[in-house]
């Protein structure tokens, strides 16, 4: 991680900017989101920066991110009910790039239009 990460994401995994973190290993990192839609809103990263899901090779990341977040899923007690989903691009919403996953739940989620 010798280089500098341009995004806020990147600046919370290089230390410098603070976050509520739930978990961390040398390749994922989730924090809470400061402005939830939930009860539980995490936000789960790959450490290396990763623009979006379009532009992911490594797909043993994905799974792992899919690991961490049902284990979180489980210990925050949502695991019968959450959504993970993440945005590509700015027709879809997507407004930090830096690949993300938000993990969403503690309450009655309506169907998605």
């Amino acid at each position: 991680m010798g280089q500098s990460m341009s995004t806020i994401f990147g600046k919370i995994i290089q230390g410098k900017l603070p976050a509520r973190k739930v978990f961390e290993n040398e390749r994922i990192l989730a924090i809470e989101d400061i402005h939830p839609i939930a009860p539980v809103h995490i936000l789960i990263m790959p450490k290396q920066e990763i623009a979006k899901i379009q532009d992911v090779k490594d797909y043993d990341l994905i799974v792992e991110i899919i690991r961490v977040a049902q284990a979180i899923a489980k210990e925050k007690g949502i695991e019968d009910g959450y959504r993970l989903l993440t945005n590509n691009g700015s027709d879809a919403g997507q407004e930090i790039y830096h690949l993300h996953f938000h993990l969403i739940g503690g309450r009655t989620l309506g169907a998605l239009g």
